[in-house]
């Protein structure tokens, strides 16, 4: 788009210093080169907020704000500008109300399940759960709270983690000798123990992925120090895929190596299974 082309070229400027900005273009066969030149004098579209309310963003903005002063944030964001100047042709009142909404549902989650008081202030697990910065937060600190993930052993940790982070459908059916009988009882022991924290989630309205087996075993043969080709084979998806599944499952565990003062034990496996996974060809990307 023009915007995207904009935002290239604007790089080769230093923001607040340059006025005028040089990108140099090596044209080839399949560099469309007039398309380029009506995209630079084209008006750039319409930005689109990706802000987007969520349970680590609830728990972090309690650790230091009020509900009430988090509505102000919310009032000024760029979300909510958006969503006025969208709105206001039909004629909409408090168009802040829909992100409020937003906010409030999930911080009446987080009240009913024990990470934030009555008053509005984060519960011990509420405080710790907010250095999870991930995609599943509250079922991974869930997991925690009930004792159900491997905290003694790195590999199986890893393994477990990559449940939480691979988000495309695939084909889960996978022969039984990639999955070690004790992979296998701790993935499902993990699937059983968060099915009634899921259920909730489910129940009010919010996003609940279903966690698969062939993620699991892929990132435990890496985490083996298996072969780059062996584990392809057990993933059977694209290389790029493989090395962002690795890397995703590995800022994961980063979160959890966060985590030393309340689970030290799990802290450190992690520590030593991003050790295990971050290694080449991935540590290359």
């Amino acid at each position: 788009t023009s915007t995207e082309l904009h935002q290239m070229t604007g790089r080769a400027g230093r923001r607040g210093m340059d006025k005028i900005g040089f990108a140099l273009m090596v044209p080839d066969k399949f560099m469309d080169v007039h398309l380029i030149q009506r995209l630079l004098s084209s008006p750039s579209t319409d930005i689109v907020s990706q802000i987007r309310i969520n349970f680590s963003m609830v728990l972090n903005l309690l650790l230091s704000h009020s509900p009430e002063q988090i509505e102000v944030l919310l009032k000024k964001s760029f979300a909510n500008y958006l969503f006025t100047q969208s709105n206001r042709k039909k004629g909409a009142v408090d168009s802040h109300k829909n992100i409020w909404q937003t906010f409030m549902r999930h911080l009446n989650f987080l009240k009913a399940t024990g990470f934030v008081t009555a008053e509005n202030k984060l519960t011990q697990d509420g405080r710790w759960a907010s250095q999870l910065r991930v995609d599943q937060p509250l079922l991974i600190a869930e997991g925690f709270r009930r004792g159900i993930f491997p905290q003694s052993d790195p590999d199986i940790l890893a393994a477990v983690m990559a449940s939480f982070v691979h988000e495309r459908e695939i084909d889960d059916r996978i022969s039984k000798k990639f999955v070690p009988n004790q992979l296998a009882q701790t993935f499902h022991k993990v699937i059983r123990g968060l099915k009634p924290f899921a259920g909730k989630l489910v129940q009010h309205n919010f996003e609940v992925r279903p966690q698969q087996i062939r993620p699991v075993a892929t990132i435990y043969a890496w985490a083996l120090g298996q072969s780059w080709e062996n584990v392809l084979r057990i993933a059977e998806m694209e290389e790029g895929d493989l090395a962002m599944l690795i890397l995703r499952t590995a800022d994961n565990l980063r979160h959890i190596r966060n985590l030393k003062d309340v689970f030290p034990e799990a802290a450190a496996a992690a520590a030593e299974s991003i050790q295990n996974i971050i290694r080449e060809p991935v540590s290359l990307y």
